[in-house]
């Protein structure tokens, strides 16, 4: 396919920062591009350069004539006085766009359609619309004008799981032609997984270009770097060698032919700096004992509206629950009142005595009272030195390898961004080594180098973690259980995980009933001390032993698994091998499929 749009050596710095160096790429027709790295790499800024809203410094942008090219940006540009309809729809009438499918499947999948719209209809204002409702607007305009390029700056912000899953299909299937190509940022890696058949990681005002999604970009990056890794070991070689060359002494060097000081000393000169590398370390957690947090028999409310009524939840020492449901079904409020924040209308909340519970909120507005201080003094507010493993670390230490290097460290709470925000309130949290965590939406503003970071930590966390995530990979990745809030005031258990959660709404949405009509084998059995009809308590035994045995097979196949994708990255140039242990990949599969078969069936009779 022909370039959409080709970049030709182009180069641009915005202060003293290069952010692009000679980079040369293209887009073409049918690709579906996406664009991950660091926060503040240049994400953004090569996708203006690639809209030409960014002119370069030096180089050369060249696009098709007659590209038509559709942008979403991070910044709100909505009229506040225009409708809707104006906004999405633009001077269309009604038989026009209501027989073009593309348009009324964009109107279902963002806006809920006519008959459930979820941003007050059509004919509703923009201008009292929130921000995630009017981003939703936004790119719905996009999607309903179709335009041969479509640029997409974190399109699945504000959007829950549900709609993460729309656009991801409608990306790839309607909106997918040889004639239009799609290049999207995103660091959501489920989505990325799903969209993308080719990857660029922008990193040190470079472009490193990878063939697949998510799943290819990390194992053709891991050979990347091993390969660097040879590189850099021969390097550091000869740096001994030239060290030990250099500091035998002045008079010895005297003596020594010019050229080869001269050469030396330019090896050593070009010796790069430390990488400024985000790290969130092990924090230590206190014990938990048998309690930890129970609601029982509870109802939560907001206002005159019933969230939650008479459920009971006993939260368990090393439970990782991920919470999923519909925007504004209560998700964070439930957090809340697990947290102790928010009043029970009815019930009672019973914690146990040993529980530390560490709260991350959405908004993060506990660093507004820091917001004219410093980072350096936002920690040390915490703690001043710290026990990572046998070190013992300054607050100055920690802040530099959690990401604030240097001059960073000075910078005011208030001019970091959300991404560093976020990872700031959560370092402080987790140095007060609490015991239970609660994190509401945590990878808002992270990046995915970030975020592999921060799984690292829950994978290793020896205490209770909740989690409410519209990023499936992360729920899937560091939690053993979801649970669902549907607004029909009960929360559903689901052993099918997201899949089983995306299949209820798609029901509900089909056969146009709400969720308070869903068969009752959906939804768990209620804690109101009532008799039923169900398996003895001997079965219960069975299948709960059944369960744990399950568990551990499991676990084993993830390790597993985890040591064949390393294998396949050590031998990424052994076709052969690699091939053998593709194969071996599909056997695990196999049998993880049916280990979670026998693991649902079991947890049907266990209730």
């Amino acid at each position: 396919m022909a370039n959409l749009v080709s970049v030709e050596r182009a180069s641009l710095a915005l202060g003293t920062t290069q952010v692009l160096d000679a980079v040369s790429l293209g887009v073409a027709g049918g690709d579906r591009i996406g664009v991950v790295g660091r926060n503040g790499g240049g994400k953004t800024t090569l996708l203006r350069v690639i809209a030409g809203s960014r002119e370069v410094d030096d180089g050369r942008v060249a696009r098709t004539t007659g590209l038509r090219t559709g942008v979403l940006t991070q910044d709100d540009t909505l009229d506040p006085a225009a409708r809707v309809r104006d906004v999405v729809l633009g001077g269309l009438a009604e038989h026009e766009w209501a027989a073009v499918p593309r348009v009324r499947d964009v109107l279902t999948g963002l806006l809920g359609g006519l008959d459930a719209p979820v941003v007050g209809g059509l004919d509703a204002p923009v201008g009292p619309l929130s921000g995630g409702e009017r981003r939703r607007v936004a790119l719905a305009a996009l999607l309903v004008d179709g335009p041969d390029l479509l640029l997409l700056d974190e399109p699945t912000n504000h959007l829950d799981v549900e709609g993460v899953a729309w656009l991801a299909e409608h990306l790839a299937g309607v909106h997918a032609r040889p004639d239009t190509a799609l290049v999207v940022i995103t660091h959501d890696r489920w989505f990325l997984d799903a969209v993308a058949t080719r990857t660029w990681e922008v990193e040190s005002g470079g472009v490193h270009q990878y063939e697949g999604g998510y799943a290819a970009f990390v194992l053709a990056k891991a050979e990347r770097e091993r390969m660097a890794g040879v590189v850099a070991d021969r390097r550091d070689n000869l740096l001994r060698k030239e060290l030990a060359w250099l500091r035998r002494g002045p008079p010895a060097r005297t003596s020594k032919p010019k050229f080869r000081i001269d050469a030396a000393n330019a090896l050593i000169a070009d010796e790069p700096e430390p990488r400024d590398d985000v790290e969130l370390m092990r924090f230590a957690s206190t014990r938990l004992g048998k309690d930890v947090v129970d609601l029982l028999d509870a109802t939560l409310t907001v206002g005159d509206r019933t969230l939650v009524e008479r459920f009971t939840w006993r939260l368990g020492p090393g439970d990782r629950v991920g919470l999923v449901g519909v925007n504004g079904a209560g998700k964070s409020t439930l957090l809340r009142a697990l947290a102790g924040e928010v009043p029970l209308a009815a019930g009672k909340r019973r914690v146990g005595v040993t529980v530390r519970v560490a709260f991350l909120t959405q908004e993060v507005r506990e660093l507004d009272a820091w917001a004219g201080r410093r980072v350096i003094q936002a920690v040390e507010a915490v703690r001043s030195t710290v026990r990572l493993g046998r070190k013992e670390l300054s607050a100055s230490q920690l802040a530099q390898r959690l990401g604030f290097t240097g001059p960073r460290q000075q910078t005011r709470v208030g001019d970091l961004s959300g991404g560093e925000r976020r990872r700031l309130q959560l370092t402080r949290l987790l140095m007060d080594e609490p015991n239970v965590l609660l994190l509401d939406e945590p990878t808002n503003d992270l990046d995915i180098e970030t975020l592999t970071s921060l799984e690292d930590v829950l994978d290793g966390w020896a205490g209770t973690l909740v989690v409410v995530s519209h990023d499936r990979y992360l729920l899937e990745r560091v939690c053993s259980r979801q649970l669902a809030l549907l607004g029909d005031g009960r929360l559903r258990d689901l052993p099918g995980g997201v899949e089983e959660y995306l299949r209820l709404r798609h029901g509900m949405v089909e056969s146009g009933r709400g969720a308070r009509d869903l068969p009752a084998a959906d939804a768990p059995a209620p804690d109101d001390g009532s008799e039923a009809t169900g398996p003895s308590p001997a079965q219960v035994r069975e299948a709960r032993k059944a369960m744990a045995r399950v568990e551990r097979q499991l676990s084993r196949l993830a390790e597993r698994e985890q040591r064949i994708h390393a294998a396949m990255a050590d031998a990424a140039t052994d076709h052969q091998r690699v091939a053998d242990l593709n194969r071996e990949l599909r056997e695990v599969a196999g049998e993880r499929e049916g280990l979670e078969l026998e693991w649902l069936e079991a947890a049907e009779v266990d209730g």
